[in-house]
């Protein structure tokens, strides 16, 4: 199983969401941005190794948000999520074809990939 990590960043109320581009897996779905655990680092390394290299900005990792499993054609993935905040850097897209902040309510109106839905679901209720 691979384990994979999402930021939830947010900012005035409202969380980012990413749109992963067309020549990606996923192409066309939304999702909490983030990526794979490498060997040797933390869950809160590679999330900000992943956020620094798919958006261009540096975040500080708090809260664990929690976490889900789900097994895709490709493989079973557990995704571990965590509260971000932006520290500094312009976004700049290099795996997804847009980014939104939008929120919490606004997030059933996008197709999540399917192992974010869940923390979808758990944004909703803090509305």
């Amino acid at each position: 199983m691979k384990l994979v990590t999402a930021a939830i960043i947010m900012n005035n109320g409202k969380v980012l969401i990413a749109q992963r581009a067309e020549n990606q897996d996923l192409a066309g779905k939304w999702e909490f941005p983030g990526g794979k655990v490498e060997s040797g680092e933390t869950p809160e390394e590679c999330l900000k190794r992943e956020i620094n290299e798919e958006l261009g900005i540096n975040i500080k990792v708090s809260d664990f948000y929690g976490e889900t499993t789900y097994q895709y054609d490709t493989g079973a993935i557990k995704l571990m999520a965590y509260k971000a905040q932006w520290i500094d850097g312009e976004y700049k897209l290099s795996v997804h074809s847009q980014i939104k902040w939008v929120k919490p309510h606004e997030l059933e109106n996008y197709d999540f990939a399917p192992a974010d839905i869940y923390f979808v679901k758990k944004l909703k209720e803090i509305v």
